[in-house]
């Protein structure tokens, strides 16, 4: 049973991961578009970025330690590059070279986008064989 709840907790987390790379997403669209001005576009992305980078280090340690190595090996190249991007400082974004860098960050959240969508389905299969052996037992 505690197996099901890691499961369900993974869940969450990565569903929380999807809908805060997906706000980005959007606020992206809004300022290619003009409906934004890049000042504001610049404070809503940066006031969600460190907690986008906070959860999926949560993420990555609960699989840790409930023992999905599986998993675990599968957020370490996600949460390398978000450590990179912090440590190089490039994580937040200027409001002066927004435009210039649109279609790399537009790029680079379609990739994390992707890459949590497959997480998530990997996650949901577990947790339904999990469901489905506490079921039989």
């Amino acid at each position: 049973m505690a197996d099901l709840f890691g499961w369900l907790i993974s869940f969450f987390l990565l569903v929380a991961l999807l809908v805060l790379v997906t706000y980005q997403l959007m606020c992206l669209a809004d300022l290619e578009f003009d409906y934004i001005n890049p000042y504001d576009f610049a404070s809503r992305i940066n006031s969600v970025v460190l907690v986008e980078f906070v959860l999926q280090g949560v993420l990555c340690c609960f699989y840790l330690v409930t023992g999905h190595w599986f998993m675990s090996l599968l957020c370490v190249p996600y949460l390398y590059f978000n450590i990179r991007l912090y440590r190089q400082k490039k994580h937040l974004i200027d409001v002066t070279e927004i435009f210039s860098m649109l279609s790399w960050e537009k790029k680079q959240r379609l990739v994390k986008l992707f890459y949590l969508v497959i997480t998530l389905f990997l996650s949901v299969f577990w947790l339904i064989y999990t469901t489905l052996d506490e079921h039989d037992a």
